[in-house]
C-alpha cells in the first residue's frame, strides 16, 4: 500500500530521477574536467632531446626557395580535370590521358 502511494506520487515519481541525475550529472562533469585539467598539464612537457631537435631547423633563405622552383619542371605540365560527381573518376582520366598521348 505505501509502494502504490509513492508512485502515484509525482515528486517521487518525477522530482526523485531528476535529482538523481543531476547529482550524478555534476560529479560526472567533475571526473571529465578534472581529465582535461591533467592532459593540459602533461601537454606542456617534453622531452628535452625532442626539444633540441625541434629546434634544430635550418635557416629558410628566399634565393634558395627560388632556386628550388627554377629547377622544378613547370612547363611540361598537363592539367587533367577531376571527374564530375556522375563520372566514373578512373575512365574519365584513362580517357583524357589517352588524348593527351594522342596529341603528343
Amino acid at each position: 500500500m505505501a509502494w502504490a502511494s509513492l508512485r502515484r506520487n509525482k515528486t517521487f515519481r518525477y522530482g526523485v530521477p531528476m535529482l538523481i541525475l543531476i547529482v550524478g550529472g555534476s560529479f560526472g562533469l567533475k571526473e571529465f574536467a578534472q581529465i582535461r585539467y591533467d592532459a593540459s598539464k602533461n601537454k606542456g612537457r617534453m622531452d628535452p632531446k625532442l626539444v633540441a631537435k625541434l629546434k634544430e631547423k635550418e635557416s629558410v633563405s628566399l634565393e634558395r626557395e627560388y632556386e628550388k622552383l627554377k629547377e622544378a619542371e613547370t612547363d611540361t605540365w598537363v592539367n587533367i580535370r577531376g571527374p564530375r560527381p556522375w563520372e566514373d573518376s578512373r575512365t574519365v582520366q584513362d580517357s583524357q590521358r589517352k588524348e593527351i598521348q594522342k596529341q603528343a
